[in-house]
C-alpha cells in the first residue's frame, strides 16, 4: 500500500496562489490514480480532481475549473495541486489520494493523506 504524505499547506490571500505536495513512498505511484480531496468543518469531504495514470489526462469539480491545476511527477513519486486565485469558499483540510480506480468518490480511494490545512482569507 502507498503511504501519503501532504505539505504547503497555509494561509493565503484570495487572489494569490499556494501549491500543495503530495509525497509518497512505499511504492511507486506510476499506476495509481492520484487525487485531492477536501472537507470544512461540519462538511462531508468532497472531491476536488484527480489525475489518471496512463495517459495523464485530469478531471476538475466545477468550482475549481481554471484555478488549480492537478500534475505528477512519477520519477520523483509526487503530485501537486496548484491553487491560483483561491476564494474563501476553498477553505477546508485537504487531503491528497490514490486508488486504482477513478477517484472522483471517496470510495475509490485505498491511500489517503493526513490531511493540510488551507486558509483562505478575503
Amino acid at each position: 500500500q502507498v503511504q501519503l504524505v501532504e505539505s504547503g499547506g497555509g494561509l493565503v490571500q484570495t487572489g494569490g496562489s499556494l501549491r500543495l505536495s503530495c509525497a509518497a513512498s512505499g511504492r511507486t505511484i506510476s499506476t495509481y490514480w492520484l487525487g485531492w480531496f477536501r472537507q470544512a468543518p461540519g462538511k462531508e469531504r468532497e472531491f476536488v480532481t484527480y489525475i489518471d495514470w496512463d495517459f495523464g489526462s485530469t478531471t476538475y469539480r466545477d468550482s475549481v475549473k481554471g484555478r488549480f491545476t492537478i500534475s505528477r511527477d512519477n520519477a520523483k513519486n509526487t503530485m501537486y495541486l496548484q491553487m491560483n486565485s483561491p476564494k474563501p469558499e476553498d477553505t477546508a483540510v485537504y487531503y491528497c489520494a490514490a486508488g486504482r480506480k477513478p477517484i472522483r468518490s471517496t470510495s475509490g480511494v485505498t491511500s489517503w493523506g493526513q490531511g493540510t490545512q488551507v486558509t483562505v482569507s478575503p
